[in-house]
């Protein structure tokens, strides 16, 4: 039995649909199940991260564990819980900052976190990904009403990832996990192709069929204070890395992929 935490996300609710049409057994930790609708055969269990007396029953029988940490939450207790209930093995999603800026508060949480993993003596995988091209729906709104797309800074390149690779990448992990060929690994997951908000800007406009435009206000001190905002990137990435398809055998799906699939939501 497979246990998935962050189950109605935009990477633990696809993970959760690619084991079910796998045929895997699967469980969705679900702080309020009766709101929430699963994939066939899929039960809702539930449970808060934040509180690890509460995943007891979440817990029972499962033997391995998709793990997204909400943020400030500590690591060691639903580890050791986890480890107590029988599981062996856990694949848990971090930030690729954890490589790239180990410094930054997002990345000494990943780092923290994975050393929870190393330290429990459970078989583990750590997913570290890079900026989710979903965080361009925080222009929905804009694109929405005027057509406009306004940032604070340019930001720089960077390879985008879409949540369903992260989510096809911990399926495959999860799947094989009895096998033991993913224990201890890290996995730094990009997307493709480095992209300047310009470029995904105007993929978006290509995937809606009519012209946005972008306004950059150019406010170094907005960069400065924050490692992305809506969209935009102010840290120098990792460059593009193959990871997603060394491990699913499916090569990486581009931004402009994505936009075409979530256009309805810039409408």
């Amino acid at each position: 039995m497979i246990l998935v935490t962050g189950a109605t996300g935009n990477v633990g609710r696809v993970v959760l649909d690619k084991l079910s049409a796998a045929g895997q057994d699967v469980r969705a930790l679900i702080r309020n199940p009766a709101r929430a609708s699963m994939p066939p055969g899929v039960e809702a269990v539930p449970g808060d991260l934040a509180d690890p007396a509460s995943l007891s029953a979440a817990l029972s029988g499962v033997d391995r564990m998709f793990l997204l940490l909400p943020p400030g939450t500590h690591p060691a207790p639903v580890v050791e819980t986890a480890l107590r209930s029988g599981v062996a093995h856990i694949t848990m999603l971090g930030s690729l900052t954890a490589q790239t800026h180990p410094d930054s508060p997002v990345g000494r949480g990943t780092l923290h976190a994975e050393q929870a993993l190393r330290d429990s003596g459970l078989g583990w995988t750590a997913l570290r990904a890079w900026e989710f091209a979903s965080n361009t729906l925080a222009w929905a709104p804009s694109i929405r009403d005027t057509g406009v797309v306004e940032v604070p800074h340019g930001g720089l390149p960077s390879p985008v990832i879409d949540p369903a690779d992260i989510a096809s990448v911990a399926a495959t992990v999860l799947a094989q996990a009895d096998r033991g060929g993913h224990d201890g690994k890290i996995y730094p997951l990009t997307g493709p192709e480095d992209l300047t908000v310009a470029d995904k800007v105007g993929m978006i406009a290509a995937a809606l069929g009519r012209e946005l435009k972008l306004e950059d206000h150019n406010d170094a001190q907005a960069a400065a204070e924050a490692m992305w905002l809506p969209g935009v990137c102010t840290i120098e990435g990792p460059g593009v890395l193959p990871t997603v398809e060394d491990i699913t055998g499916t090569p990486a799906r581009s931004f402009r992929q994505w936009a075409n699939d979530h256009v309805h939501a810039f409408r």
